[in-house]
């Protein structure tokens, strides 16, 4: 039991770093001046950063048990993980972003379309990347290498 829970740690601390990493150039460098300009009167002055960071601990333990936690354990290679994981990006992204179009007035279609393509790309790389980095750096048993 400990030793899954320790594989559960490493794996989930080396996706969130990932993801992170990933997410953190899109959002504050490549993507802010579009979001700003089509949907910037609908953004906060301030991040409400308690959600953010309920939705980053949800989707990060979304990724490692729907995604990585099969791969490692089915012995998945980089590409079919990488491909499960932009499924799974596409999903999770597409709910918000269908949602906010069936429901929100004004919640432009390239706002929509452009965040369920990041959420896709995004996913696929932190899915793939976690992998290729927990089959270098942890035993098979998931712990650390010494």
């Amino acid at each position: 039991m400990n030793d899954h829970v320790s594989r559960f740690g490493w794996i989930y601390g080396i996706t969130t770093i990932v993801f992170f990493l990933i997410d953190l150039v899109w959002i504050g460098v490549v993507a802010q001046d579009f979001y700003t300009r089509t949907i910037g009167g609908l953004l906060r002055d301030s991040v409400n950063w308690p959600a953010a960071l309920m939705f980053y601990f949800f989707y990060i333990g979304g990724i490692v048990v729907f995604v990585l936690a099969p791969a490692l354990k089915g012995g998945s290679g980089v590409p079919q993980t990488a491909l499960m994981g932009g499924l799974l990006g596409l999903f999770a992204y597409g709910t918000f972003d269908l949602t906010a179009l069936a429901l929100l007035d004004g919640w432009p279609v390239i706002v929509a379309l452009v965040d369920m393509v990041w959420g896709t790309v995004l996913t696929a790389a932190t899915a793939g990347g976690s992998l290729w980095i927990a089959k270098r750096f942890l035993k098979p048993d998931g712990l650390e290498r010494q």
